[in-house]
């Protein structure tokens, strides 16, 4: 029997259910931590809009969030590889959208 080159890869078998495989856009994320949690707020944060909107929250474990760092560096190390590397546009103060800080307008 062939093994999808997925569970290759993961070495798990995941269900993903229709409704969630259609993903939710973010250009955004908020990250806040205690002792014993990460919480990562996905957003949308769009020109015109009055406030971010958060689409998606996660909350997981220390060790889970270091496990996901290092995903993460791995697979942009990987994409670099492959599509070149992924430029970041200088910017004149730190900002988390690609078009300027979003302005609360209360």
């Amino acid at each position: 029997m062939m093994e999808d080159n997925n569970e290759k890869q993961q070495g798990i078998q995941i269900d993903l259910q229709p409704e969630v495989a259609v993903g939710k856009y973010s250009n955004l994320a908020l990250i806040t931590h205690s002792s014993s949690d990460f919480i990562i707020d996905f957003a949308e944060a769009l020109p015109g809009m009055p406030k971010p909107q958060v689409v998606s929250r996660l909350i997981m474990a220390p060790e889970h969030a270091k496990r996901l760092l290092a995903a993460l560096q791995e697979n942009v190390f990987k994409y670099e590889q492959m599509f070149g590397k992924i430029e970041i546009p200088e910017q004149s103060s730190r900002t988390a959208t690609p078009f300027g800080p979003v302005k609360d307008e209360n």
